[in-house]
């Protein structure tokens, strides 16, 4: 069995990118439609109804109510962009997901704003589905078929379901900046500096002249030397400031309601073509 998921984006390439998203995920899912102001059945003012679906035409299980189905509607007249995609029921939690991580449009959130600026939604309708007129409408609460076979005249209720499609957005919930500069810090040391000075001095002595005083000529030399201070740097990393972000998970429970439309029979004991009816929901195998 196939459910279709419907999602609205802001951007075409937002729509592109979740459909290979989709193909990627080796999802069960056909048919995926990206649908526009340029799509076949888009109508610039009016709204789909029973005889004229519009975007919804080629949308088989698209079982949207008309409110929901207008303003979807109303997104793309906005310049947004309609993906839908059967999924087999298996697969549509993977599905969800997988557009969860899209760029999908808040619908409620995004109708709200057009009504808060004058928009008024889906145009009014009465118990039946848009596009039922007064012929339409069976006398009475159920159905009845009547005639002979091969020349049914028949009414058709729509079954109505409502799906629940769950999205997410990135919100910004603080961060941190850091920054490096440079500073100086005067810094005092004390060194021990030698110096060598040469000193020349003549005493008197009276004493006899050794063979090593005898008259030679003689040269001396001596060199005084001396310290000075030399001032180099080394720079050592003696810290790390590391700046990192970590994620996690969590599962919130979404509680929320589903209409959908259920068909009380109430047969008529005097009409036989009545008897054995029965009303469900089409659904795909």
């Amino acid at each position: 069995m196939t459910r279709t998921i419907t999602a609205l984006f802001d951007h075409r390439a937002d729509a592109e990118a979740a459909e290979q998203r989709l193909q990627a995920a080796n999802i069960d899912a056909d048919h995926i439609r990206i649908q526009d102001k340029s799509s076949t059945g888009y109508n610039e003012t009016g709204h789909s109804t029973h005889d004229e679906p519009g975007l919804w035409g080629s949308i088989k299980n698209a079982f949207l109510p008309d409110e929901d189905r207008h303003t979807y509607e109303e997104g793309v007249r906005r310049g947004g962009v309609l993906l839908t995609v059967d999924v087999d029921e298996d697969h549509v939690d993977d599905a969800v997901r997988v557009l969860e991580e899209a760029e999908t449009v808040d619908i409620d959130d995004r109708s709200q704003q057009w009504r808060s600026s004058g928009w008024t939604g889906s145009p009014a309708v009465g118990a039946m589905s848009a596009g039922y007129t007064d012929k339409d409408r069976p006398d009475t609460a159920s159905a009845t078929a009547t005639g002979a076979v091969g020349n049914r005249d028949e009414e058709v209720i729509p079954v109505v379901e409502e799906q629940l499609v769950v999205g997410k957005r990135e919100v910004d919930r603080g961060g941190v900046r850091v920054r490096s500069y440079v500073t100086e810090t005067p810094v005092h040391e004390q060194i021990r500096l030698r110096n060598e000075r040469v000193n020349v001095e003549r005493r008197p002595v009276d004493r006899e002249v050794s063979e090593t005083d005898a008259f030679r000529e003689r040269t001396i030399d001596m060199t005084a030397t001396g310290e000075e201070a030399v001032v180099g740097k080394t720079a050592h990393v003696v810290e790390e400031v590391v700046v990192s972000k970590t994620a996690d998970e969590r599962v919130e429970q979404i509680d929320d309601t589903v209409r959908r439309t259920d068909v009380e029979v109430d047969r008529d004991a005097g009409s036989e073509a009545a008897r054995g009816s029965t009303f469900g929901t089409r659904t795909d195998r």
